[in-house]
């Protein structure tokens, strides 16, 4: 199976989240592609057999729209929501480095600072070098580090799910791996190491950062940092992927396994938040909207590079910390994907016209039809109806 970027392992002011398959009282009659997305979070549960699947739509001239498909949980049969809590993966990406770019303006990093004036010492094993790396590379994904993801590929699963990994140790993992081909290369090390440098500059964690800086001040009421925390606190949906156990009665079968207790301490700065469609929407539209950054670091953060292809699809950018993608209807949409091994899966976007949506969905998809289906809701969620 091809790694696309919403299946890469280690994802405003609008009213109140609805419930799922709901609309919005200020939305007015057949605004919105509400029934074709409503088809399209059925067809993520139905054909690609998900176990739940949520969206929240945002548009600036219709209102909020909310739908869902499936379950929160498997064991009892709740109905999937989008009022749940779920790990939103790489879009954590997005909020490191808005507190990367925002110290930036504020004159407390310059971009084009290395690795090594901030951690001396730090990234100098393996043939790699801090000295040549740049804080810019790192949120563009070209610094030429591999991830530590890859190091984790084939851990066992429940060591890993309850490891308690610190920021120094990932990056040591992927310090320890092959170097990666020319180009651009999806990395969370990237990501782990811009958390420690916002460390080194303000002397708080970048947990400490983004959430006093984004998070509070944006009253994303459901958004936090677990830790070392491996369940979720208050309302949430469970997450669910598939391995296989061999075992006496079970040789290689696929087996849905129930992940939403895990340490997800292995993303880090780069893939461990929490949050919700509603909150992650209200963050994006801040952002995009010119509330977190001043023009010019919004500008350095939305001027984008080609990605990988097998990542990013044929036509996919990445700037620091977004992914830009192109419209069925003309344009781009502009956000990030988010994934974790435990199940949850994140992809939220804001199209040219202001329209934003995040879906949700909570068992890791099998098959590239099932993430290009949730890409395809995401076209729907972002494209005006044809008329």
């Amino acid at each position: 199976m091809r790694k696309h970027a919403l299946l890469a392992a280690l994802a405003t002011l609008v009213g109140a989240t609805l419930p799922a398959g709901s609309a919005a009282a200020s939305a007015r009659p057949a605004c919105g592609n509400h029934q074709a997305l409503q088809h399209a979070l059925d067809g993520l549960t139905g054909e690609h057999r998900l176990a739940g699947a949520v969206v929240e739509v945002v548009d600036p001239r219709c209102g909020t729209w909310a739908g869902g498909s499936g379950v929160a949980d498997v064991r009892t049969g709740r109905p999937a929501s989008v009022r749940d809590r779920v790990r939103i993966g790489s879009v954590t990406k997005t909020f490191t480095a808005t507190v990367v770019l925002q110290l930036a303006a504020e004159g407390e990093l310059s971009l084009d600072s290395t690795v090594e004036d901030h951690l001396p010492g730090l990234v100098r094993s393996g043939g790699y070098d801090g000295r040549a790396i740049t804080v810019r590379q790192l949120l563009q994904q070209t610094s030429g580090l591999p991830d530590h993801a890859d190091a984790l590929a084939d851990a066992d699963v429940d060591w890993l799910r309850h490891h308690r990994f610190a920021p120094r140790d990932l990056v040591d993992a992927a310090l320890r791996l092959p170097r990666p081909g020319p180009g651009w290369h999806y990395s969370t090390t990237n990501y782990v190491l811009a958390g420690l440098v916002v460390e080194h500059v303000t002397g708080r964690s970048v947990e400490d950062e983004v959430t006093r800086r984004i998070i509070d001040p944006l009253r994303l009421r459901d958004t936090y940092w677990p830790g070392m925390a491996e369940d979720i606190r208050g309302r949430h949906s469970h997450s669910y992927f598939t391995t296989e156990y061999f075992t006496a009665e079970r040789d290689g079968v696929p087996v849905r396994v129930d992940g939403t207790r895990w340490n997800t301490s292995a993303g880090g700065a780069g893939g461990a938040l929490i949050s919700t469609p509603s909150d992650v929407n209200r963050f994006l539209a801040a952002l995009l909207g010119g509330r977190l950054l001043p023009a010019e670091q919004l500008a350095e953060m939305r001027s984008t590079v080609p990605g990988d292809p097998e990542r990013l699809g044929s036509e996919g950018r990445y700037g620091l910390g977004l992914i830009t993608e192109p419209l069925s209807c003309g344009g781009i949409w502009t956000g990030h994907t988010g994934s974790t091994r435990a199940g949850h899966h994140t992809v939220t976007a804001m199209a040219p016209d202001g329209r934003r949506a995040t879906i949700a969905i909570n068992e890791s998809p099998t098959t590239d039809a099932a993430a290009d289906a949730v890409l395809a809701a995401l076209d729907t969620a972002l494209c005006p109806p044809r008329t």
